[in-house]
Parts: structure tokens; sequence; C-alpha cells
């Protein structure tokens, strides 16, 4: 199955991979700017996001995203992901080194890593809620835990809508797959620059994985944004692009 995705521009490929709160609109307020700046621009829907549906087989995420590289006849390609995203990119990256140019993580989950309390406790409040068929508190759970104070109203309107899809195409499912078992991510494999960016009133997971990259991967740099929370594309979308076209343009210069 090819995931449902955008693809514009010339030049070379930048994937964009978003959060599980989001779906592939996420990026709308970074897809025209890195057109413009010569880059071929991608965006896809992961399964059970968007105009994506739900598997009807075992699957990876990561083989999903390999898979559209593929369809696509794309040798390499520089791979911009928030949250979820960015630990399904950490997973593309390290099992396939070679088709990942560069790497730019947005408060990134990471494979392995082992949720704190405070985390468990907000996966626990949201299974609770999505029992009681109430949705929108579910959906209101997730606008306040992941959005930081510089998202307006309007962000947080495109959240709910984006997270409120893809709990109602998810919980419409008859049957879940468990994912096919594969060897365990080897991050030292990644031979890619990263940008590993955390925002400041972010849960501590994405701020500890963030900060922990440089030490687990031989070329990354961690950055964190005093003013974000975890989706700081969202947040303050023009410095974030700003951010992504320069570590782009020294990583991955459009030609």
């Amino acid at each position: 199955m090819t995931l449902a995705h955008d693809d514009e521009g010339d030049g070379p490929a930048v994937l964009l991979l978003h959060s599980s709160v989001c779906d592939r609109r996420m990026w709308d307020p970074q897809w025209s700017a890195l057109r413009n700046a010569g880059y071929r621009v991608l965006r896809c829907d992961f399964r059970g996001y968007g105009q994506t549906p739900m598997a009807d087989r075992p699957y990876t995420d990561a083989e999903d995203v390999r898979d559209l590289l593929d369809t696509l006849r794309i040798d390499q390609v520089a791979l911009v992901a928030a949250s979820y995203g960015g630990k399904v990119g950490l997973e593309v990256a390290a099992r396939w080194p070679d088709r990942v140019s560069t790497l730019a993580l947005l408060c990134a989950g990471m494979p392995g890593h082992q949720p704190s309390a405070e985390l468990r406790s907000f996966g626990a409040s949201e299974d609770v809620l999505l029992e009681a068929d109430d949705i929108a508190g579910a959906v209101e759970l997730n606008v306040k835990t992941w959005l930081g104070p510089e998202a307006d109203d309007a962000v947080r309107d495109r959240v709910r809508q984006m997270q409120r899809h893809a709990f109602e195409v998810q919980l419409a499912a008859t049957e879940e797959f468990p994912a096919p078992e594969r060897d365990e991510v080897d991050l030292g494999k990644i031979s890619a620059p990263c940008l590993a960016v955390s925002g400041r009133y972010d849960l501590p997971d994405f701020r500890q994985i963030a900060a922990r990259l440089p030490e687990l991967l031989p070329n990354a740099r961690h950055l964190e944004l005093p003013w974000a929370g975890h989706l700081p594309s969202l947040e303050r979308p023009a410095e974030v692009t700003a951010l992504l076209t320069e570590f782009l343009a020294e990583t991955a210069p459009p030609r």
C-alpha cells in the first residue's frame, strides 16, 4: 500500500513525517517555503491518519516510508520529522542509512525509549477517555498536553481536527495487527547529520531524547527552544521554518 502523500517541487528530496497527534497537514506552514527554497518536498500520512486507511495486515511505519521512497524512485532523502514521526525517521535512518542524507528532528520519540511516569500517566488518561467513548475529552487532553503557550486558537483548532479524525479512523478499525518482529534498531548505524530540537515546555521524555542523541549519533547536535512545547513547527511556524531551511541548506543544499 502506498501512503497518501503530496509531492511537489524540484531539487533534493525532503520528506516530512508527522506527529501522532496530527497528520501531514501539520506541515502546511513549511510546505511552500521549503519548495520555494529549491527542494522536492514530500509529506505522507501514516496508516490510520489523514487520508491513509488503517492496515489490513502486519506492517511497520518505517517500512512503509521506505516503500514510499521506492515507489517514488527516490534514492536518498532529507527527513524532517516531528514527535512520533521522529521515532520513525530514526528507524529509517538506522535500517537504511544510505537512504537518508540528513535528519531534522522536532521533539522526536526514539526507538527503545522507556516512557517516564508522566508519559505513562498521559497514555492511561487517554485510554480511559477513549474507552468511555469520550473522543472530545481525549482530543482536548492531547491539545492541552502537546501544544505549548505560543500556540494560538487557530493552531489549537487545527490540531483538534487532525487528532479527532485520527481517533475516528483508528477506533472504527475492526482488527489490529501487531508489528512484525524485527531486529532492534541500532542508532549507531546512522551516518546522516542530525539536528535534534527540543522544547522547554515539552514532557521530559522528549527533552531527554533530544539531549541524548548527540551521545548516540556520530554527527548530531541538540538545540532547545526556550518558548516551545511539543509541536514547535505549529507554535511558531515562521521561526521553525527558518531554522529548518538553514539546517537543510548546510547539510542538503539545493542544487
